[in-house]
């Protein structure tokens, strides 16, 4: 796309979306050099009507006279004749298969072969034009599958599934090959990481099924990630987890932030991988202990172990049981006067206490002799393992009797000062950013896959620091969910209101209801559909309007957007989700 490859032998590329109206030409160029100096590779500009898309022309244009070679993509939703306006300027365009000529009405009917045909063809006639178009000016094309803006063919046929995801992609994707276009990328994107990962995994299988040819570059990206912590963690259990496999060529971490920050974010990301995949290993050639296409827990027996009471009270885990949160002795040490004062990220188990097994899952003795007790023993690999966190634990759960809980870490070597493991010169410390990225890409990869029973984050030296990104990969995988979950989007130019300041709003109303999911839709784009698993949603329904939504059905129209936050309180008060706040003495009181 423009001077930029992706996929075969180059690099991982960073991508990004300018927030601004499309109209506005001066601020679209200035937002693209923005991001272009700040390391995006690849710049999206939405472009929601043929007017918009007209526009790009003269964006284009008072880029390439500044300078700036950024290859500019065109996102289409919606509007085929937005689509064939935009790649007369573009270097690619982006179109999305469940509403590009396609309806999204969540309609319920069945279709016969022959309609479902009858529909294929129709699309075909609205699509092919453009792929034309994009041949004969030699861009690239991204056919880009949201799960949620699935059309009602693909739901009704296929279900809200990865599968129908997969299948969506493809239909368009035999079109363009039918008409010899071979210049596009697919992605997979969702919210929920385990979908998202499941739907590239099944795209990457079908791929390899159909032969060579169809080896086309990928986008990786989760939809909705949101702001702040809990975005990089969800960013990098769906985008790490699949790079870390070898799948990807290109990426975007959308965070409901201002777009220049999503690029250290990826960059940082793509790093940790790299140093991850550059370890040579070689391990024993077993089958997978689970079904990498669509989610289930690994079934262990329940376990009692030592748990942080006094009173010498055993915590269970295993099973059915919540995966359980672990410490080690010496930074429970450091916060055992505080216990009572840490609200939701105390820990559970301290490591020393709990009898844990440490072994290298490679060590047939080892294994064999754990897999002849009879009765169930949390395990773990031990920390001086020469193997990649996720291939070690992978091969763990294959070689364990499943009667065995396990016990996951995010790193095997801690840092350990200044000295390289490798004796070459210094190592800095990791930062944050990168000790997060790396724990939410090799435990939330794991737990995504079904495996884990217990956590354990090392690689984070302060212990608070540690416990709080323990429970936020676990909430971020939706392996247990302790706080108010938020699905947001990120902002571009179709977005109807502010969504950094309205987050914040909502979340300051709402972040007190544990377990209640909501979903902060700047527009319609992908809202009812992002929000299938949401229990109430925030959608932006017109310039300083807002429709509100109980899971994908929207209940609430035309809301003015002063009014919007106490009316979605409200509608939760209505539904019997909603508590009262509790409310803080303690700032209260006088000072002694």
């Amino acid at each position: 796309m423009g001077n930029v490859g992706v996929g075969d032998g180059n690099p991982i590329r960073v991508q990004s979306m300018i927030t601004c109206d499309t109209m506005d030409t001066e601020a679209s160029i200035h937002q693209t050099i923005e991001l272009a100096d700040a390391g995006c590779e690849i710049v999206r500009i939405t472009a929601p009507t043929v007017k918009d898309a007209r526009n790009l022309e003269n964006i284009v244009k008072g880029l390439r006279e500044r300078g700036c070679d950024v290859p500019i993509v065109a996102d289409i939703h919606f509007k085929p004749e937005a689509a064939t306006e935009a790649a007369k300027w573009v270097d690619k365009v982006r179109i999305n298969p469940g509403n590009y000529a396609d309806s999204k009405k969540f309609v319920i009917r069945e279709y016969t072969d022959e309609q479902y045909a009858s529909e294929l063809n129709r699309i075909r006639e609205r699509f092919s034009p453009l792929v034309d178009l994009c041949k004969q000016r030699g861009i690239a094309m991204r056919i880009g599958t949201n799960h949620g803006s699935l059309s009602d063919r693909i739901l009704n046929r296929y279900g809200d599934t990865p599968l129908g995801m997969v299948e969506s992609a493809l239909e368009f994707a035999r079109i363009a090959r039918d008409l010899d276009y071979h210049d596009f990328v697919f992605s997979m994107k969702a919210s929920n990481p385990k979908i998202m990962i499941a739907a590239y995994r099944l795209l990457v299988a079908r791929l390899n099924e159909l032969g060579p040819d169809w080896n086309y570059p990928l986008h990786l990206g989760v939809t909705e990630a949101g702001e702040g912590e809990d975005a990089r963690i969800k960013s990098a259990i769906g985008i790490g987890s699949l790079l870390a496999d070898g799948i990807g060529d290109t990426i975007r971490v959308s965070l409901t932030e201002d777009s220049p920050h999503e690029i250290p974010v990826a960059k940082a990301l793509i790093e940790s991988i790299q140093k991850t995949s550059s370890t040579k290993c070689s391990t024993p050639n077993v089958e997978l202990s689970f079904d990498p296409f669509s989610y289930q827990r690994r079934a262990t027996e329940t376990l009692a172990v030592a748990g942080i009471d006094d009173l010498g009270q055993r915590t269970k885990l295993g099973g059915q049981e919540l995966i359980r949160v672990v410490l080690r002795q010496a930074n429970f040490d450091k916060i055992a006067h505080k216990i009572d004062k840490m609200g939701d990220y105390k820990p559970e188990i301290i490591c020393e206490a709990a009898n844990i097994a440490e072994l290298d899952p490679c060590d047939d003795s080892a294994v064999a002799k754990i897999n002849s007790e009879s009765a169930p023993q949390l395990v773990t690999v031990c920390d001086d393992v020469e193997l990649p966190v996720i291939a070690a634990f992978r091969l763990l759960a294959a070689r364990l009797h499943p009667r065995h809980p396990i016990l996951l870490k995010d790193v095997l070597k801690t840092w350990e000062g200044p000295q390289r493991p490798d004796g070459r010169g210094t190592e800095a410390a990791p930062t944050f950013l990168q000790t997060l990225l790396t724990a939410s890409t090799n435990i939330g990869s794991l737990l995504c896959d079904g495996v884990g029973d217990a956590i354990l984050v090392q690689g984070e030296e302060a212990p608070g620091q540690a416990l709080r990104l323990s429970y936020n990969i676990l909430q971020a995988a939706g392996s247990r969910i302790f706080k108010t979950d938020y699905v947001a989007c990120p902002s571009c130019g179709r977005t109807l209101f502010n969504l950094q300041t309205t987050t914040a709003k909502i979340k300051a109303a709402t972040s007190h209801l544990k377990g209640v999911k909501i979903a902060i839709m700047g527009c319609i784009v992908n809202g009812p559909g992002e929000m299938a698993d949401a229990d109430f949603g925030y959608v932006g329904g017109a310039p300083g309007k807002v429709n509100l939504y109980v899971g994908k059905t929207a209940v609430k129209f035309n809301i003015p957007e002063a009014e919007a936050v106490d009316r979605l309180k409200d509608l939760i008060r209505e539904h019997g989700k909603w508590v009262e706040p509790v409310r803080c003495t303690a700032a209260l009181e006088p000072a002694s």
